[in-house]
C-alpha cells in the first residue's frame, strides 16, 4: 500500500515543483475617490488571468500575485480605471480613482449567465444605479422611481391614488391587445406585475359604454418592491437586447438587482424620511350668481341656491386638499467575511394620500447572503416579505355619478353635503351621490402579502489562464395574495331607496404563484491575450399560476357587509395557467477590446400558444467597434469611440385563452349547462414576433470626462393579434388572428459629463433626449376604431399607414376628413419627443441634485372637462378664450361643440417639471464617536410643474397599463407633490 501511494504521489508532487517553486508577491491596499471617501466594492483584478477581488466596507483590499510581479486594474463604476505594476517593492498602495461621466467599466447583462464591460457593450441597455434611483428623493414606488431617468421610455402615473399605478412603454406600441408592459426580473426571479381589477363595476357600471378594460384604478405589483432594496437597474429597451427573453420580452426587460453584502465588518445605517404630500395643481371652483344658477339648474336649483343665502363651499379643497404625511423609516445590515457576506433590510411605509381615508402602507423585509462553499462552488440566496394596504379611494369612469371624481364635478359650490351634528349626510339635491358621504363610508383596498424567494449557484469546473467552465443554477419563486375590498353600504345615496344595488360587498382574492428555474454552461476560451471566446448554453422553465375569485353581495341586509348577509351573490373567477420551456446558446468574440461580436439564439414554447410543442425562434447578433484601441489611434483626447449595430427578435403571447373557444354557462328547464360561445379559437394561434435593427455611436473625451451615446432604432411588430369579425357561415362571429403590424423608428441621445471637478466641487451633469414614431403597415381588417368613448369625444383609430395611437373624431367645419371614415386626426398619444436634464452639484459637504422632465407633445382626450361643462362647474366655465367670435363663454363654447367636433376634447399634454430637487449635507466624520456618516438633507418630488393642459395634471389614464388608450382622463385621482426631511446614519 505504501508503494503504491509514493508511485501515485511522486508524478504530483513532481508536476507541482514548479508551482511551488514560483514566487508570490501579497499586496495590500486601499482604493478611494478623490475625495478620500472609501469605495467598497471595487473590483481590483490580475491583468489576463481569472484573478481578481473586491474591496471591503473600509475600501481595502489583498491580493496574492503569483510571481515576483504582476500587473493589476482597479475599476469601480463611473470611475476611470488605474493599471498599477506591482512586485516586491510596490505592494502597498493607496488607490485614487478619479470620476467618469461615463459609466465604461460598468457590467451589464449580456446573455442569461454572462455579463459585459459597458465599454464593450453592442446594445443601448440603460442602467440605473441606487443612488440615481432614490439618492435624491424618498420614491413611493420602483416604477415611479424611473421617471426621466433613461432615454427611450414614456413613464407615466395613471392615477394619483396612494399605492402605484404606473405604465411603463419602452420604445413605443408593441402590442394592440396585449400587454405592452416590459418583464421584471429581481435577483433572477421572474416579478408578476399584474394589474387586478377589484370588481367595481357592478357599482360604477364604467364598462357599459366603451372600453370594459382597466377601468377600476387597480395598482400594479411592481409597487411591492422596495426601492430601497436595489442597488441597480438594467433596463433591455429593444429586441437585440431582450431576445435573451424570448416570447416575453415584446416590451423590454427590466432586471434588478438588489443590494448585497461586502466583506468587512458589520456596516448599519439607519434612515428617516418624513414629508407631506399636497394636491399638485388647484383649478379653483366656478363663481357663481343668482342667474348662473338658474341657467344651469333651473329655477329648483335656484331655491336651493337661496335658501342657503348663496353660500360657497371649497369643494375642491374639501376633496383634494388634505396634506398627507408621508414616513419611511429604513434599517439595513450588512458586512462579512472572505467566506460569507450578508445584507439584511426593513423598510416600514405609511402615505397618507391628499383625500381623506386613502393612503398606503407597507413593510418590506430582505435577506440576501452570499457563500462561498469551497474555492469553485459559491451559492446566492435572496428572500423578501412583504405587507401593504393600500386604500384607493373610488374615481375614474362611471356612468351612475356615483364615483368620487364624477359626482364631484356634477356638484355646484352652493349646495351644503356635509353631515349634520348626528352624522347624518344629507343627499345631493343636484346629482346621485354625496362625494362626502362616499368618500368617507365606502371602503376601496387592496392587501397584499407576498414572498420572493431565489437562488444561484455556480460551480466553476476549471479555470485556468486559457480555459474556464462554469455551471449555473438558478432558481425563483414568487407568490402573493392580493385581497380586494369594496364594500359600498346601503346607506350612501345611491344605494337606498330603490337606487343602485342596496348596497354592495365585493370581495376578490388572488393567489399568484410563479416560479422558474434554469441551468446554464459557461465555457470561457482565451487561445492568446489578444482574443477570447465565450460559449453559452442554458435551459429555462417557467411555471404561472394565477387564480383571481371575486364575490360580489348585492341587496345587504341591514348594516350587514358578509357576503351570506345579502339577496344576491355573484361570484366569477379567473384562472391563469401557464407552463414555458425555452432554451438558450450564445458565442461571443473579443479581439484585443477593438471588435466584440456576439451572437445567439432563444428557443420557447408554451401552453399560451396553439401547439404548446411548438418551439419559436428569437435569434440575436451583434457587433461592436472600438476604434479608439486600434494600434494606429492617435487621438489622445479621444478616448473612446465605439461603433455598434445590433440585431434581435422578442415575442408576446396572445391573450390567455385565446386559442380556445369558451363555453357560456346556461340554465334551461332547471338544468344547467354550456353553450360554445361566438368567439372562435385558433388552435393555430402562435406569438406576436417583433425585429428590431439598433445602430449606435459612443463616444468619450477628456479622459472621458464627456461622452455621448447615440442610438437610431427599427422595430418592427408582425403578427399583431386582433379579434376580428368573420363570415357568419362558419358559426362564430368573432375569431383571434394575426392580422396586423406596426413599425416604430427612434432616436435616442444622451450626454454625461463632467464639465467641474477638484477638491471642493464637482459637477455631473446629464442630458437625454428620445423620440419614437409609429405607423402601421399592415392592415388585414378594415380600419377600426378602438378605447375611449367614440368618435363624438375623440377615440384611438388603426389605420394602415398611419400611428396606431392617433387620436381622431368627428370633423367640424374647415376640418379635413378622411375619405374612408369621414373623421379628422386631431392629435397623437405618442410624444413629439422627451427630453431630460438632471444636475448634481457638490461643494464640500454639500450636494444639490436636481432632475427636470420635458415631454414635448402627445395628446389626451379630456373627458373630465366635458362633464364639468355639462354639469355647469367648470372653473373656467365664464371666461371668453376659446370662442373664435368672442361671443361665447368657455363653458357654452365647448358645449355646442359638442357633437360638432371633437376638437374640443382632444388637448396637447406636453408639460415640463421638476421631477426630483434635494439639497443634502454630510456633517464631517468623527464628529460623533462611532459613527461613519450623518447625512442630512431635504428633498422634493414634481415641485415645479409647468403646463397648460386644462385639468390636474396631463399623466393620466382612465384605462391603467392598456397597450392602446392610456391617454383618457376622467376624474382621476388627483396628482401630488411632496417634500420630504431625510436623515441617514451609518455605523
Amino acid at each position: 500500500m505504501r508503494k503504491l501511494l509514493t508511485i501515485v504521489a511522486l508524478p504530483l508532487l513532481l508536476l507541482s515543483l514548479p508551482y511551488l517553486s514560483v514566487a508570490q508577491v501579497a499586496i495590500t491596499g486601499t482604493v478611494t475617490d478623490s475625495k478620500k471617501n472609501p469605495l467598497p466594492g471595487a473590483t481590483i483584478s490580475l491583468k489576463n488571468s481569472n484573478f481578481s477581488t473586491t474591496a471591503d466596507n473600509s475600501g481595502k483590499f489583498s491580493m496574492t500575485v503569483p510571481g515576483d510581479k504582476g500587473v493589476i486594474v482597479v475599476s469601480n463604476i463611473g470611475f476611470s480605471p488605474q493599471t498599477i505594476n506591482v512586485d516586491a517593492n510596490n505592494k502597498s498602495l493607496s488607490v485614487i480613482l478619479t470620476e467618469e461621466a461615463g459609466k465604461l467599466e460598468e457590467v451589464v447583462v449580456s446573455g442569461l449567465a454572462t455579463s459585459i464591460k459597458r465599454s464593450n457593450l453592442a446594445n443601448s441597455v440603460a442602467s440605473i444605479s441606487s443612488k440615481e434611483l432614490i439618492g435624491t428623493t424618498t420614491q413611493e414606488t420602483v416604477d415611479g422611481a424611473l421617471y426621466g431617468k433613461f432615454t427611450g421610455a414614456n413613464v407615466s402615473a395613471n392615477s394619483g391614488a396612494p399605492g402605484g399605478g404606473i405604465s411603463v412603454k419602452l420604445r413605443g406600441i408593441t402590442s394592440i391587445v396585449a400587454n405592452s408592459q416590459p418583464l421584471f426580473i429581481v435577483d433572477g426571479v421572474y416579478f408578476d406585475n399584474s394589474s387586478i381589477n377589484a370588481g367595481l363595476n357592478i357599482v360604477s357600471k364604467a364598462a357599459g359604454q366603451g372600453s370594459t378594460l382597466f377601468q377600476d384604478n387597480p395598482s400594479n405589483r411592481i409597487a411591492d418592491l422596495d426601492p430601497e432594496d436595489i442597488d441597480r437597474i438594467e433596463i433591455l429597451k429593444g429586441a437585440s437586447a431582450a431576445a435573451i427573453y424570448g416570447s416575453k420580452a415584446a416590451g423590454g426587460v427590466v432586471i434588478i438587482t438588489t443590494k448585497r453584502g461586502i466583506r468587512g465588518n458589520p456596516r448599519v445605517e439607519v434612515g428617516q424620511t418624513v414629508g407631506e404630500q399636497w394636491q399638485l395643481r388647484k383649478l379653483g371652483q366656478r363663481s357663481w350668481d343668482t342667474a348662473k344658477v338658474k341657467d344651469a339648474f333651473g329655477a329648483a336649483g335656484l331655491a336651493i341656491y337661496n335658501a342657503n343665502n348663496g353660500k360657497i363651499y371649497n369643494y375642491e379643497d374639501e376633496l383634494y386638499g388634505r396634506h398627507g404625511v408621508m414616513n419611511n423609516t429604513r434599517l439595513d445590515v450588512s458586512g462579512g467575511s472572505d467566506k460569507t457576506t450578508y445584507y439584511a433590510g426593513v423598510t416600514y411605509k405609511n402615505d397618507q394620500g391628499i383625500v381623506k381615508h386613502t393612503g398606503y402602507q407597507k413593510t418590506s423585509y430582505r435577506l440576501n447572503l452570499d457563500q462561498k462553499i469551497t474555492n469553485t462552488i459559491d451559492v446566492s440566496l435572496n428572500a423578501n416579505y412583504v405587507e401593504s394596504e393600500s386604500n384607493r379611494g373610488f374615481f375614474n369612469n362611471d356612468n351612475t355619478s356615483t364615483t368620487l371624481g364624477v359626482s364631484f364635478v356634477s356638484t355646484p359650490s352652493w349646495v351644503n353635503l356635509y353631515p349634520d351634528a348626528n352624522g347624518n349626510y344629507p343627499n345631493n339635491p343636484v346629482a346621485p351621490s354625496n362625494f362626502i358621504q362616499t368618500r368617507d363610508l365606502i371602503t376601496n383596498r387592496e392587501n397584499v402579502t407576498r414572498t420572493l424567494l431565489g437562488g444561484t449557484a455556480n460551480w466553476r469546473i476549471v479555470n485556468s489562464d486559457m480555459h474556464s467552465l462554469k455551471i449555473t443554477a438558478r432558481a425563483g419563486i414568487d407568490q402573493y395574495t392580493l385581497a380586494t375590498t369594496a364594500i359600498f353600504p346601503k346607506v350612501l345615496q345611491f344605494e337606498n331607496g330603490g337606487n343602485g344595488t342596496n348596497g354592495a360587498s365585493i370581495y376578490g382574492t388572488t393567489l399568484s404563484k410563479n416560479s422558474n428555474i434554469n441551468a446554464f454552461a459557461v465555457y470561457d476560451f482565451r487561445p492568446s491575450t489578444s482574443m477570447s471566446f465565450r460559449t453559452q448554453a442554458g435551459i429555462t422553465a417557467e411555471n404561472i399560476d394565477q387564480n383571481t375569485v371575486v364575490s360580489t353581495a348585492t341587496q345587504l341586509i341591514g348594516t350587514q357587509t358578509n357576503l351570506n348577509q345579502a339577496g344576491s351573490i355573484q361570484v366569477q373567477q379567473n384562472k391563469l395557467i401557464q407552463k414555458d420551456r425555452g432554451f438558450f446558446a450564445q458565442e461571443e468574440f473579443n479581439y484585443k477590446d477593438i471588435a466584440i461580436l456576439t451572437a445567439g439564439l432563444r428557443g420557447d414554447k408554451s401552453s399560451r400558444n396553439g401547439d404548446p410543442n411548438k418551439y419559436y425562434y428569437y435569434p440575436k447578433a451583434s457587433g461592436a467597434f472600438n476604434l479608439h484601441n486600434l494600434p494606429s489611434w492617435r487621438w489622445t483626447e479621444v478616448n473612446q469611440v465605439k461603433l455598434r449595430v445590433a440585431y434581435g427578435q422578442a415575442g408576446n403571447f396572445a391573450p390567455f385563452g385565446a386559442i380556445y373557444t369558451p363555453l357560456v354557462p346556461v340554465i334551461f328547464n332547471g338544468s344547467t349547462g354550456s353553450l360554445i360561445g361566438t368567439t372562435q379559437g385558433n388552435i393555430n394561434l402562435g406569438p406576436e414576433k417583433q425585429k428590431e435593427l439598433e445602430f449606435g455611436l459612443d463616444l468619450g473625451i477628456l479622459k472621458n470626462r464627456v461622452t455621448f451615446e447615440g442610438t437610431y432604432y427599427i422595430r418592427t411588430v408582425d403578427d399583431l393579434l386582433l379579434n376580428v369579425q368573420v363570415p357568419g357561415s362558419s358559426g362564430f362571429t368573432l375569431a383571434w388572428k394575426n392580422v396586423a403590424a406596426i413599425r416604430n423608428n427612434g432616436v435616442e441621445l444622451a450626454v454625461n459629463t463632467i464639465p467641474v471637478i477638484n477638491n471642493d466641487w464637482k459637477w455631473n451633469l446629464q442630458i437625454r433626449f428620445w423620440k419614437n414614431t409609429a405607423k402601421v403597415t399592415r392592415l388585414d381588417v378594415p380600419a377600426f376604431n378602438t378605447g375611449a368613448f367614440g368618435a363624438t369625444l375623440g377615440t384611438y383609430r388603426i389605420q394602415l399607414d398611419q400611428s396606431p395611437t392617433q387620436l381622431v373624431g368627428i370633423a367640424g367645419p374647415g376640418e379635413s376628413k378622411d375619405p374612408q371614415s369621414g373623421l379628422h386626426r386631431f392629435g397623437d398619444a405618442e410624444p413629439d419627443f422627451q427630453f431630460s436634464c438632471g444636475n448634481t452639484v457638490s461643494w464640500k459637504n454639500f450636494e444639490f441634485t436636481v432632475l427636470m422632465h420635458w415631454k414635448k407633445g402627445g395628446s389626451n382626450i379630456n373627458l373630465t372637462t366635458l362633464l364639468s361643462d355639462i354639469f355647469g362647474t367648470s372653473p373656467d366655465f365664464d371666461k371668453k378664450s376659446l370662442d373664435p367670435t368672442g361671443q361665447k363663454v368657455n363653458g357654452a363654447y365647448r358645449l355646442s361643440q359638442l357633437g360638432v367636433s371633437a376638437r374640443t376634447w382632444i388637448e396637447d399634454a406636453s408639460y415640463f417639471r421638476v421631477r426630483e430637487m434635494g439639497l443634502s449635507y454630510r456633517l464631517p466624520k468623527g464628529i460623533v464617536q462611532g459613527i461613519s456618516l450623518i447625512k442630512v438633507g431635504v428633498s422634493a418630488r414634481n415641485l415645479i410643474n409647468v403646463f397648460s393642459y386644462n385639468s390636474y395634471d396631463p399623466e393620466v389614464s382612465n384605462f391603467g397599463t392598456n397597450a392602446i388608450s392610456s391617454n383618457v382622463e376622467v376624474t382621476p385621482f388627483p396628482s401630488a407633490k411632496s417634500i420630504f426631511f431625510n436623515l441617514t446614519v451609518t455605523f
